[in-house]
């Protein structure tokens, strides 16, 4: 299969990264940072900043080792995030810890009342949709839609076959769908008016 010119700007990046060039490194943590720092937050990672940072010290010193496309590059970052997150988490519920914190209660946070007020609705909302999942859903979910994975590079990331990760991602959208007509109110009909 030919390569693409996507494909041979990533080699090209790629490439300098290992041969520790600055730029090639900032952009690969610019093209996959925020993606793995909003899944390590939507996971309820207490920092997920830094978390983001371990994951790439890890990706960085493996650089040497991996072997793929663009794509496997995505699919390797959020499987180290993955990893490193399941470690946080573990070693939090060893600790007894289980406070958790939100986005939006961060002090650390500043934005305008409007761009807080938009954001607090979308993704509180998105959150609590799927905080009602397994953890087995919900991690096959935020992997679908935050890190923009494909079936196959979550079930990479998570260690399980393909067929499971599309059970769990069916079984999650038919949560989420009761879930959501739950939620909602019905419109009034023309039988609803007074009579």
């Amino acid at each position: 299969m030919p390569q693409t010119p996507a494909d041979s700007s990533f080699d090209a990046v790629l490439a300098a990264a290992r041969a520790g060039a600055p730029w090639a490194c900032r952009e690969l943590w610019e093209g996959h940072a925020p993606a793995v720092a909003a899944f390590l937050t939507a996971r309820g990672s207490r920092e997920p900043d830094d978390l983001t940072s371990d994951v790439f010290l890890t990706v960085f010193d493996r650089l040497g080792a991996f072997r793929g496309d663009a794509a496997a590059f995505r699919s390797f970052v959020f499987s180290v995030a993955y990893r490193r997150l399941v470690d946080e988490l573990r070693m939090r519920s060893r600790r007894g810890e289980t406070e958790q914190l939100s986005v939006s209660s961060d002090p650390r946070r500043a934005s305008s009342a409007e761009d807080e007020a938009t954001a607090r609705l979308g993704d509180a909302a998105a959150l609590r949709l799927l905080d009602g999942l397994p953890a087995d859903q919900r991690d096959v979910m935020v992997l679908r839609i935050v890190a923009d994975l494909t079936v196959e590079q979550v079930a990479g990331v998570l260690g399980k076959r393909t067929g499971a990760v599309k059970a769990l991602q069916r079984r999650a959208l038919a949560r989420l769908a009761k879930n959501l007509g739950e939620t909602r109110t019905p419109a009034a009909g023309p039988d609803d008016s007074e009579q």
